[in-house]
């Protein structure tokens, strides 16, 4: 059932959820486009089965395949993983990518009323700006949920992405300009009227902004590979120690920028630094390889890791955040060559 244009989501009681709010499922694309992992795609699938494997332990996982041939591919990996085949579901949605972040559905929820509620919102997607066509498979990937569950949608009518926002629950969003002020999503709209459309399809009361992503990023600086919420008032940001890196000032820039915000309490951030990676590079290469990129699941937070000494290091801050779950370094790697890690593979449906 589509939704009548004029209706308003923040209006009506309705939010995006912090991704730590319990969730019902974790929706995935089974990955299979040779070029987003050029000669490589078949060293990722042991890290990506594992990551679903780690999944089941707390939540469904389901999961868009093209057919049967897929799903058998699928389940061969994932069973071999160890994961609890009784917790996935395959939901026969052909996709151009494996980025469930960005194509994926973003739930709404509104538990005022005497009956929570549940939308689906379907932003516009263009492949970040047009880079990696065709993407009109993915494009649609929302209404095909919407129409599988039941549930109403929404058609805001503009280009967003799951990965260039990040909530903490209480009426707050923060993005990047560099992303979502590009002129290869949306250039007919000003900042303003980009917050206008956050406020209203996500349901929230304020946006932050953060001028840039890490070098290597193909998605313009998604906020997921930069600064993360833990809670309603705490970020951890991903900093760069090595002077001559050119992440290093972009990085600084954002922590400057972290500091001057306030919510809307008034209250200022409490930060929590992460180091970043030694780089990582293939075939020369510089690929966007970020502790951030961590998704938080309802038993685990499951961290990209690379091969490096400071993986531990980074595990350890991770999870004093998280007390209550138990943090799981995957190693990502292989998987990074696709320029994401776990969050941008995975999206969340909350529980109402």
């Amino acid at each position: 059932m589509t939704i009548d244009k004029d209706f308003n989501p923040l209006e009506n009681g309705y939010t995006f959820p912090a991704e730590w709010e319990e969730h019902e499922a974790t929706w995935l694309s089974w990955p299979h486009k040779e070029e987003s992992w050029p000669e490589r795609i078949d060293l990722i699938y042991p890290a990506y089965a594992k990551f679903i494997a780690e999944l089941t332990k707390g939540e469904f996982v389901c999961i868009n395949v093209k057919d049967k041939e897929m799903q058998a591919f699928a389940m061969e990996h994932i069973s071999k993983a160890g994961a609890d085949i009784s917790k996935v579901e395959f939901y026969f949605h052909e996709t151009n990518d494996a980025w469930c972040r960005d194509h994926g559905p973003a739930f709404l929820v509104n538990k005022n009323g005497e009956e929570p509620q549940k939308i689906i919102v379907d932003w516009g997607f263009n492949a970040w700006g047009g880079k990696y066509p065709p993407f009109e498979l993915d494009d649609v990937i929302p209404t095909k949920i919407a129409e599988e569950k039941g549930l109403p949608v929404l058609y805001p009518g503009i280009i967003m992405e799951g990965g260039s926002v990040e909530f903490n629950g209480a009426g707050t969003v923060l993005t990047s300009r560099s992303c979502l002020l590009n002129e290869n999503r949306n250039p007919h709209l000003s900042q303003e009227e980009v917050e206008d459309y956050l406020k209203k399809y996500y349901g929230q009361k304020q946006v932050l902004w953060v001028d840039d992503g890490i070098i290597g990023d193909d998605t313009d600086g998604h906020v997921d590979d930069t600064i993360r919420f833990v809670n309603e008032d705490t970020v951890l940001t991903v900093i760069e120690d090595n002077k001559n890196d050119d992440n290093y000032e972009i990085l600084q820039t954002n922590l400057r920028q972290l500091k001057e915000m306030k919510l809307l309490d008034g209250r200022p951030l409490n930060i929590i630094e992460l180091p970043m990676p030694n780089p990582v590079y293939c075939d020369g290469q510089r690929l966007p390889a970020s502790y951030a990129n961590f998704y938080i699941a309802n038993k685990s937070v499951i961290v990209p890791t690379y091969n490096c000494d400071k993986d531990q290091v980074a595990l350890d801050i991770i999870q004093k955040c998280f007390p209550e779950r138990e943090v799981v370094g995957i190693d990502s790697t292989d998987i990074i060559w696709g320029l994401g890690s776990f969050h941008c593979l995975s999206q969340q449906e909350p529980l109402v």
